[in-house]
């Protein structure tokens, strides 16, 4: 199992000086990636429930960076670490924007970016930057073609009825082929991971319900023909850390407690865990302790 982290981005860690302590020391440690999100705004009086907790969308949400910024400071101090998206909004950005925007970020760390991609769940952020939230999961199928012709053809021509690129040269190319993992849980969303993806970016569920998941996206994989045994489940965990044991593992607990859920989640098949401590860290020192303690209690593989 490979063991990521969250680097900072939001709330009390948006800042240069942050994110560069804690991106440097987390490759010193051994993580093996650093990954960012994606958030634009904090409705007042949101039109949809935050997908986790109560559903209310976290206080530390109303202050996030840009990702791609993110993740191009975080590649010019690292070295070794990937840099992973968890996730980007597809449907929020024109696809050959996206395509340079990633392409760049994968150049700048000299082939070390994993892509992650998303539907997103704020029909609020949809109508900011002007997208229709109606027919989104189309919309995503066609940035997915659209990236796939980008990055790898030459020249490069696509057309639909929401983009046309004329045949044209768009260089630089990623180096090599970039990862592709997509987020979801419905079951439509499953079978296109397992379409057509490299992995599954998932969340802290149920051990039975992420292994009935998984295995959605593996038949998916099968029936496209594809080698199910080649996919990758990468896990994000947001815990909020507590001082005694609770009963709400694994959004909340010890690190004990979080740390056994997550072993038992790789014992089921997860690949990767990415640890998100922006929401119960109280400082950089503070997260960079937390960071440690869970990785001398992971299993890696």
């Amino acid at each position: 199992m490979r063991i990521g982290l969250a680097v900072p981005q939001y709330g009390r860690f948006a800042s240069l000086s942050s994110l560069r302590l804690v991106a440097r020391e987390a490759e010193a440690m051994g993580f093996a990636a650093l990954w960012v999100g994606d958030r634009l705004l904090t409705p007042l009086e949101p039109r949809d429930r935050y997908p986790g907790g109560d559903g209310a969308i976290p206080e530390a949400h109303g202050v996030f960076l840009d990702p791609f910024a993110v993740l191009s400071v975080a590649a010019s101090i690292t070295s070794r670490v990937r840099l992973g998206t968890s996730a980007l909004n597809a449907c929020w950005y024109a696809p050959p924007l996206l395509a340079r925007s990633l392409t760049t970020v994968d150049q700048l760390s000299d082939g070390r970016l994993d892509v992650g991609l998303g539907l997103g769940w704020s029909s609020d952020e949809y109508a900011a930057v002007g997208v229709p939230w109606k027919s989104r999961a189309a919309r995503y199928e066609a940035t997915l073609d659209a990236l796939e012709a980008i990055w790898h053809s030459d020249p490069v021509a696509y057309a639909n009825e929401l983009w046309t690129v004329a045949p044209s040269r768009i260089h630089p190319k990623p180096v090599g082929r970039p990862p592709l993992y997509l987020a979801g849980f419905a079951p439509d969303a499953l079978q296109r991971i397992g379409r057509r993806a490299d992995g599954w970016l998932t969340a802290t569920l149920p051990i039975r319900m992420l292994t009935a998941m998984w295995d959605t996206v593996r038949r998916g994989a099968e029936a496209a023909g594809r080698d199910p045994e080649a996919l990758r489940m990468i896990l994000r965990a947001n815990p909020v850390i507590t001082g005694e044991a609770g009963a709400a593992p694994p959004r909340s607990g010890t690190v004990a407690q979080i740390a056994a859920y997550l072993n038992e989640a790789a014992a089921a098949g997860v690949h990767e865990i990415i640890l998100d401590l922006q929401h119960t860290a109280v400082d950089d020192q503070h997260l960079l302790k937390l960071a440690e303690e869970f990785r001398s209690r992971l299993s890696p593989g």
